[in-house]
């Protein structure tokens, strides 16, 4: 196949309404070729958060890795590791949303229950510290009764609200690399998949 780069890789059309299928293959080629390379793209927007401290004891990617290694040692399955530690990589670009992001970007790869986790983190996290900011830490509450409330709280209670301790023996990025690379290989739902699953 050619280059990426060359002409001849590249589809012909300048509106999608002029597209066709060999167009489409082309873009559908390059594509399968380029998402091998997400988990790497991941890891490397989550090392930005390196010397990040927004005030907080530890720096973003210091808390990222405590938590992953709190929920690793308490024997969680990597995907729940994985989640861990990308719960709060949005905080970069999704400053006043940044549980969205992170539930986006491991949303394909995720089971439900970890995806809903770590989407609505941010609201149970606020159990601890929103009534210090004139919030209403019980935000939460208006999902009580909810199938994975619990197991939510828990993994703030747990994981994220204790992963803040200068002294605490933090495995490094690089133990977590394989687990990032191993979940982010298989996706398990997404648009496109369901359409050819929906079309065999």
């Amino acid at each position: 196949m050619a280059d990426a780069s060359t002409p001849e890789a590249r589809a012909t059309f300048s509106s999608m309404t002029e597209g066709t299928q060999e167009d489409w293959m082309k873009i559908a080629v390059n594509a399968m070729a380029f998402n091998k390379g997400l988990a790497t793209r991941v890891l490397d927007h989550l090392r930005i958060l390196d010397g990040d401290f927004g005030g907080f004891p530890v720096d973003r990617l210091e808390h990222s890795l405590q938590t992953a290694t709190r929920a690793h040692r308490d024997g969680r399955d990597e995907e729940y590791v994985v989640c861990a530690l990308l719960h709060d990589i949005g905080d970069t670009l999704g400053s006043y949303n940044h549980p969205d992001i992170a539930a986006a970007i491991l949303k394909p790869f995720v089971s439900e229950k970890n995806h809903w986790m770590v989407e609505q983190h941010g609201i149970f996290q606020g159990y601890y510290f929103f009534h210090h900011i004139g919030i209403d830490r019980n935000m939460r509450d208006r999902f009580e009764g909810h199938e994975f409330y619990q197991y939510t709280a828990e993994f703030c209670h747990k994981y994220d609200q204790a992963a803040f301790d200068t002294d605490y023996d933090t495995m490094p990025l690089e133990a977590f690399e394989p687990m990032v690379q191993r979940v982010f290989e298989a996706p398990k739902r997404s648009i496109y998949m369901d359409a050819l699953k929906d079309d065999a």
